[in-house]
């Protein structure tokens, strides 16, 4: 064991599960939320169930980590919400999911772990943004995404700014397509030209890489890491 401690959010399946892992097979204790997750007869694993919409929620986490470990050393804000429609087809519950999840629930838990990181001088935190938020496509309308996960990419590089004099790194990993088992696998055969230029899907393996990636480079930070076979290179070439 490390010593070390991770909190990972949206851990009950697909990117989150497979980051637990990850992190897990590094050596690292975990800390596992999401609204609906299994406990966990690992010691060095801990689930919490909660929305992260509920401020109260990301008192719960750190307490709870706090409590069971006595430390937080990275958290991994996977957790979010992706509903694709066209703009004016949105509904005051779907912008209220989006936001409470992918900003509000940011928000919250982020500003409880870091305060607790400055404590001891060094963390990391690392947001998983969707890169449909930084490069559009008229064939997949996404401006609630783009407002959320935008502003997500923009506290990335403020935060890092901001703590990097207490030790705090903070980066971003920006996704393209990945194939998880939350979808039929057949759903990734035929996307179009969605997954230009290297023409497949990413997978969880290459989610967990990236962010591992980030985890043991100590002198980045404010990086925002994109996981999304050459769709950002694309847009600003001969692809866009």
């Amino acid at each position: 064991m490390t010593g070390k401690v991770a909190v990972i959010t949206g851990a009950s399946r697909g990117i989150g599960a497979g980051l637990v892992a990850g992190y897990r097979g590094r050596g690292w204790a975990v800390v596992a939320t999401a609204r609906a997750i299994k406990p966990s007869e690992d010691s060095d694993l801990v689930t919490v169930e909660g929305d992260l919409a509920d401020p109260a929620t990301a008192n719960q986490i750190v307490g709870g980590a706090l409590d069971r470990f006595g430390r937080i050393d990275t958290l991994v804000n996977n957790a979010g919400v992706y509903l694709s429609k066209p703009f004016t087809d949105y509904t005051a519950a779907d912008y209220a999911r989006a936001v409470g999840v992918n900003m509000t629930g940011f928000f919250w838990l982020t500003q409880r772990a870091v305060a607790e990181m400055a404590t001891r001088y060094g963390g990391h935190v690392v947001n998983v943004l969707a890169t449909l938020a930084e490069t559009a496509d008229c064939g997949t309308p996404a401006a609630l995404a783009a407002l959320t996960k935008g502003g997500l990419a923009a506290a990335t590089r403020s935060l890092a700014i901001e703590y990097a004099a207490y030790g705090i790194r903070v980066n971003a990993a920006s996704l393209g397509i990945i194939a998880t088992p939350v979808h039929p696998a057949a759903s990734y055969e035929h996307p179009g030209g969605q997954l230009r230029p290297l023409g497949q899907a990413g997978q969880v393996s290459d989610v967990v890489d990236a962010v591992l990636f980030l985890e043991s480079s100590p002198y980045i930070t404010g990086e925002i890491l994109h996981v999304d076979g050459g769709q950002t290179a694309g847009h600003a070439g001969p692809y866009g």
